[in-house]
């Protein structure tokens, strides 16, 4: 939006921005196009004003609470890599983009009207989750931690591939299985005795 790229927001004003697209992203997610403006102000604990002086249409909070959604996710292996073993950073964000698919999942029907207005929500969201899970799986082969041989445009396909079969609310407990089925396919294969 122009207004982000002019100045930064103040702090107060920065964390009520956070706070309505975290409620965004729930009550699309419950309620689709239904939703209604007051509750995300209600649920996200400031006014409607602070609400429409942020976003003032409907395209304009969904598009930036679903590219929310996508820099969190991106913008957390740098600390996942810092305070995790490279394979723990990877499992860790794995678990993040099963929540950012489940919340584009539950958005869907919102996400579509954004595209019918002539705006792509998509643009570059492909580009930065790949270029995240690039550095993941760097750092884990670099650590011997996973196989060299699969490449990040592999393990998106396979995320993605569980997103789709996977990522509604009550199927958790699948996707935690196939995560786990996953990358454990990724440990590397220990080097085998030669023959006599």
């Amino acid at each position: 939006m122009a207004r982000d790229a002019e100045r930064p927001l103040r702090a107060d004003a920065q964390r009520n921005r956070e706070k309505i697209l975290a409620a965004a992203v729930r009550v699309f997610t419950e309620e689709g196009l239904d939703a209604h403006f007051e509750r995300i102000a209600r649920e996200a604990g400031v006014g409607t004003g602070t609400l429409y002086r942020n976003f003032p249409t409907r395209e304009a909070l969904i598009e930036a609470a679903y590219r929310n959604e996508v820099a969190r996710l991106c913008e957390a292996v740098p600390e996942l890599l810092a305070t995790m073993p490279p394979r723990e950073a990877l499992r860790a964000w794995t678990r993040r983009f099963i929540d950012y698919a489940t919340a584009k999942l539950g958005m869907a029907e919102a996400l579509r009207a954004v595209v019918a207005s002539g705006t792509n929500p998509y643009a570059e969201s492909h580009e930065l989750i790949q270029a995240a899970l690039t550095s993941l799986m760097n750092a884990g082969t670099a650590a011997g931690a996973i196989r060299t041989d699969i490449s990040p445009t592999d393990m998106f396909a396979a995320l993605a591939g569980i997103a789709l079969t996977s990522a509604g609310p009550g199927q958790r407990e699948q996707a935690e299985r196939l995560l786990d089925l996953t990358l454990d396919g990724l440990r590397p294969t220990p080097p085998q005795a030669p023959d006599n």
